[in-house]
């Protein structure tokens, strides 16, 4: 929705400040020049791509009309559902978490947070890492650097759409320099024209020089950037879930476990200590 109203804003800030200066909106409109600038950055897209990329990147493109599902309320659900698994864990041992990792949907406990249980890169995440701790057969050190292996791998893979959307919103100045040059090329081809006419096609031309980098910093620029947010919330989840079960690992009681983990949050999502406390009491008691 964001995305939709600063589309808006640029829009009317930029057309409307033109009007408002006498300026002719219809001398804008030039639906050629759009033409070679949006052919030519989809075509140099193709070029410059793989097609992992450009899969990852057409996928990424309606989250971003998407609100973040990363709220308090997720975070919560999250270190609840982490509590219960190490408390499990610390009075009946590794081994009574076992059916619960293999049949998430089916778990007593997992099926109380349904906004967790709705992010299957999350319950992935907890559920490979505990299947390690079950097996006993490595420390702390060694899960740790897996973990971060495997973030930094996540976070790899997130970071293509946004190099491409960005590579792409530089390129399109470029593109729209084109469109000016074949239009002044077509403006000096019918310097035998009258004035009038004359004006007009080098209006035209300069239109794709307009166009270019309106589209590239009002339009495609913007949206990387927008991209790389939502990498780095969507990265934040996996780093709670590891501190947490790194907390446990070393001895921590699950209260201070989950401590660790709260820690780690962002702080426009991180509940209180009272707020947390008082949320697992209340999930304990259903």
């Amino acid at each position: 929705m964001l995305v939709i109203l600063g589309y808006v804003v640029v829009l009317g800030s930029v057309f409307g400040g033109f009007a408002l200066d006498g300026g002719h909106l219809a001398a804008l409109w030039q639906p050629v020049e759009l033409l070679m600038i949006g052919g030519a950055a989809a075509g140099a897209f193709l070029v410059g791509n793989d097609g992992k990329a450009i899969r990852a990147t057409l996928k990424s493109l309606p989250t971003l009309l998407q609100g973040s599902k990363y709220s308090k309320a997720l975070y919560m659900e999250l270190l609840a559902l982490l509590f219960d698994i190490l408390t499990k864990v610390r009075k009946e041992g590794l081994m009574s978490i076992e059916a619960d990792i293999e049949e998430t949907d089916k778990s007593t406990i997992f099926t109380k947070y349904p906004l967790v249980l709705a992010d299957h890169h999350a319950v992935e995440f907890i559920c490979d890492y505990l299947r390690l701790m079950v097996s006993g057969n490595m420390d702390a050190f060694q899960i740790e650097n897996l973990m971060d292996n495997e973030i930094d791998t996540h976070h790899a893979e997130g970071h293509t759409p946004v190099h491409v959307i960005a590579k792409l919103g530089d390129g399109m100045p470029a593109f729209g320099i084109v469109a000016a040059v074949m239009g002044v090329v077509h403006t000096m081809n019918s310097v035998g024209i009258p004035p009038a006419e004359l004006g007009k096609l080098i209006a035209a031309a300069l239109v794709g020089t307009f166009l270019g980098i309106l589209l590239a910093y009002g339009f495609v620029g913007p949206l990387s950037s927008l991209l790389e947010h939502k990498l780095h919330e969507s990265s934040k989840i996996f780093q709670t879930i590891k501190v947490t079960l790194l907390a446990s690992l070393n001895g921590y009681a699950p209260a201070l476990a989950v401590e660790f983990g709260r820690k780690v949050l962002f702080s426009t999502e991180r509940p209180t200590f009272s707020e947390l406390e008082e949320y697992i009491k209340e999930a304990k008691s259903k």
